[in-house]
């Protein structure tokens, strides 16, 4: 039977999953970080680091909270730059998006319904 507690560390768990630590795609050996449920993402990004093409056809909603640093989220009819942990945005289906790191930052992403 799986333990029902499971203890980590973000950053280093994600490492080698592009930063995704929750959802149906991380494997099932790894416990309760595989669910089909929710997906989470932990983001260390460095100054500079960017989405350049835009993200398009999305088809959950997705919110994202600054954890650390700045950064900016751009959309197709406003940009936003967040700077004070905490910040956050959310956004539903069918919003396109790209961003980027004004500066080292820690972004948090979670997003459901998982994609099938």
């Amino acid at each position: 039977m799986a333990s029902n507690i499971q203890i980590g560390n973000a950053e280093l768990d994600s490492s080698g999953t592009r930063g995704w630590l929750i959802g149906s795609f991380i494997e099932e050996k790894f416990g309760l970080r595989h669910t089909a449920d929710i997906e989470l993402k932990w983001g260390v990004l460095k100054t500079g680091d960017a989405r350049n093409e835009w993200a398009t056809g999305e088809t959950r909603t997705t919110i994202g909270i600054l954890i650390s640093g700045k950064f900016t989220m751009e959309f197709r009819d406003q940009s936003v730059t967040f700077d004070k942990p905490g910040d956050y945005v959310m956004w539903g289906p069918g919003t396109s998006h790209r961003w980027k790191s004004r500066e080292d930052a820690v972004w948090l992403t979670i997003r459901w319904p998982p994609e099938e």
